[in-house]
């Protein structure tokens, strides 16, 4: 099965989201934000994926970019890669306005595949 050949090879699973630093999120703000990513994101990828990241013991990598273009440019590259992902509109009940872009998640997927496009930026 495609999951055993994926446990023989042992390539490490991750996921990763990605917050604006811009907005100035609190940091509840920040962790319901992740959630939805995280998620999200999750339902997005695949099953086999999914059952051996949980085996793993779920990582996840939290990450930061300045600002709403930088975002939008990591989600471009997914897209190319086929990295699964979930960019996360606020529903404007709270800190920000509403449709405010926030945060976005890749995976979980193979960590090289991820670190292509994310390997370069700094934890939250």
């Amino acid at each position: 099965m495609e999951k055993d050949k994926l446990q023989k090879e042992k390539k490490e699973i991750k996921q990763v989201i990605i917050v604006r630093k811009d907005l100035n999120m609190s940091k509840g703000k920040i962790a319901s934000q992740c959630c939805h990513a995280c998620l999200n994101a999750y339902e997005k990828s695949n099953e086999t994926i999914r059952k051996i990241w949980k085996e793993q013991g779920e990582k996840k990598v939290i990450l930061a970019v300045e600002n709403l273009e930088e975002l939008l440019k990591i989600k471009r590259e997914a897209k190319k890669l086929r990295i699964p992902s979930f960019l996360v509109k606020d529903a404007g009940k709270t800190e920000l306005k509403e449709d405010t872009i926030t945060c976005l998640a890749l995976g979980p997927d193979y960590s090289e595949k991820i670190d292509k496009i994310t390997g370069r930026l700094r934890t939250l």
